[in-house]
C-alpha cells in the first residue's frame, strides 16, 4: 500500500501531518502533545493524567454528557492516553462525521472547564484506577521494577500519581499546568484516511491559538540495578527480569526489536520453546522493551507456581548464556524478522494505526520512516548486529529483577539471577 502524508507547520509550531486514502471512508485522528509525566515534578506527579481524564468533564458550552451524545450520535470513538512522555487525545468516524469528531477533540483540547465538582469526582475515580492497577500483579511487578531502576529520576513515578498528590490538585492548577506544559512546539496533530482540505484549514485555524514554545528536556536518568520483591496473596509468583536497552532513536533499535522477538516474542521463541514447551513450568513467557528519548530496557517476564520459580529463572539465565555464547541462527533471524515485517504491513490497514505511526514518528523521531523503508531496516540486521546487541544488554552486573506474590528475600533472587 501506497504511503504519502504532507505536513503543515504552523507559526507557533503547532505541526499537522496528514495522510490521505481514498479507497477507505473512516478517519483517525490524533492531538498529541509531547509531554507527559516525566516532564512532572515530584509534587505534580499524576497530572499529565487527571487532564486527560478532565478534558473529557465538560467545557464551556457542553456537559460531559452532551459530549458523549455527539460523538455517539455520529457513530464515532473518542478516547486518551498518557505515557510517560506524551499525552493524546484522538478518535476515529466514518467521514461522513468528521465535521463533528475534530469539533469535539478541538473543543475539549482548548475549551475544558475544569470545574472543581468534576475535579473532585474524577479525582475517586482515578484513585479506583490505582486501586485496579495496585490489584493486577503483572502491572504492580513492572511498575515496581521501574520504580527501583530509575530511582531519583521521574521515570520512576508512576503515571497515575499518588494519592497524595492528587489530592492537592484543583481544576485551576491543572489549567496552569497546560498553559506552561502544552505549548505551540510540542503539539503534533496527526489525520489518517478520508478527509477533505477544508479539515485541515480547520485544524490550522483552531491550533493557530497554541502558545509557541517546546516542552523543556527531561532529565537523563541512571540506570541502577535493582532487585525487588513484594509479597502479595495470590496463586501465582509474577516476576520480571531486565536489563538496560537502547533508546527509542537509538541506530542499534532495530536490531534490539529483533533480538526481543527472537528471544521471547512469539510462541517459537527461544523462552516460549523452553520455559512453556519443554520444562512446561508456565503457562505464558515473554520478552518486551520499553524505550524512552534517552534510554530504555530489554525485559523477561512470567507467572508461574513459587515452586517452580527458581527453576524458571534459571532457565532464563540459561537462555540468556547459550544466546551469548552460541550466537543466534540464520533461521530463527528470518522468523523474527518476518513477524516484525507482517506487523508492519499489517498496520497499514488501519487507519488508526497509520496515525499513530504518523505522529510517533514526527514527535519522537522527527522524522516518518515508510514501511518500505523499516523493511529495509529490519533486512540489514545481520546475525552479528543481533549478538553484538545481546552481548550489550545482557551484562551480569545490570541485572534486576522485579518480583510479585508468594515471593522470597531479595538476596535469594540476587543469587538466582546471578550469572
Amino acid at each position: 500500500m501506497e504511503e504519502r502524508y504532507e505536513k503543515l507547520t504552523l507559526p507557533n509550531g503547532v505541526r499537522i501531518l496528514y495522510e490521505k486514502i481514498p479507497y477507505v471512508r473512516s478517519v483517525s485522528a490524533g492531538i498529541w502533545v509531547g509531554t507527559g509525566s516525566r516532564f512532572e515534578n515530584a509534587v505534580e506527579n499524576g497530572i499529565s493524567h487527571f487532564i486527560e481524564h478532565m478534558v473529557f468533564k465538560g467545557t464551556e458550552t457542553r456537559s460531559a454528557s452532551e459530549l458523549a451524545m455527539l460523538i455517539d450520535g455520529a457513530g464515532g470513538q473518542t478516547d486518551a492516553f498518557t505515557s510517560k512522555e506524551s499525552t493524546c487525545f484522538y478518535g476515529k468516524a466514518l467521514d461522513t462525521h468528521l465535521d463533528v469528531l475534530l469539533d469535539v477533540l478541538c473543543d475539549m483540547f482548548f475549551n475544558s472547564t475544569f470545574r472543581d465538582e468534576d475535579v473532585e469526582s474524577e479525582r475517586g475515580v482515578i484513585l479506583e484506577e490505582i486501586d485496579m492497577y495496585e490489584d493486577a500483579p503483572e502491572d504492580l511487578c513492572s511498575e515496581r521494577l521501574f520504580a527501583g531502576i530509575y530511582k531519583g529520576n521521574a521515570l520512576a513515578r508512576p503515571i497515575l500519581g499518588k494519592p497524595a498528590t492528587l489530592f492537592a490538585m484543583t481544576g485551576e492548577t491543572m489549567k496552569e499546568y497546560m498553559a506552561e506544559h502544552y505549548l505551540g512546539g510540542s503539539i503534533v496533530i496527526a489525520l489518517s484516511g478520508s478527509f477533505e482540505q477544508r479539515h485541515i484549514d480547520y485544524l490550522a485555524e483552531r491550533f493557530a491559538k497554541a502558545r509557541p514554545g517546546i516542552e523543556k528536556t527531561p532529565k537523563a536518568p541512571k540506570y541502577v540495578p535493582t532487585v525487588t520483591a513484594k509479597r502479595k496473596r495470590i496463586e501465582q509468583n509474577h516476576l520480571c527480569l531486565a536489563f538496560p536497552a537502547c533508546s527509542f532513536a537509538a541506530p542499534d533499535r532495530y536490531s534490539v526489536q529483533l533480538l526481543n522477538n527472537l528471544f521471547g516474542g512469539g510462541m517459537s521463541s527461544r523462552l516460549f520453546q523452553t520455559l512453556r514447551e519443554k520444562l512446561g513450568l508456565c503457562y505464558s513467557v515473554y520478552s518486551f522493551t520499553s524505550a524512552h528519548c534517552d534510554t530504555g530496557i530489554l525485559g523477561l517476564g512470567t507467572a508461574l507456581g513459587e515452586e517452580t520459580e527458581e527453576e524458571a529463572i534459571t532457565a532464563m539465565i540459561d537462555e540468556i548464556k547459550k544466546l551469548l555464547d552460541g550466537g543466534v541462527t540464520a533461521d530463527e533471524v528470518q522468523r523474527a524478522r518476518e513477524q516484525v515485517k507482517s506487523g508492519v504491513l499489517m498496520s497499514l490497514e488501519s487507519t488508526s494505526a497509520r496515525m499513530n505511526r504518523l505522529a510517533r514518528g514526527e514527535l519522537f523521531l522527527g522524522e516518518i520512516v515508510s514501511a518500505e523503508e523499516l523493511i529495509e531496516r529490519y533486512n540489514a540486521v545481520t546475525e552479528d548486529d543481533i549478538l553484538a546487541a545481546a552481548r550489550s544488554i545482557f551484562r551480569p552486573e545490570n541485572a534486576s529483577l522485579s518480583a510479585v506474590g508468594r515471593v522470597r528475600s531479595t538476596d535469594e533472587y540476587r543469587r538466582l539471577i546471578r550469572f
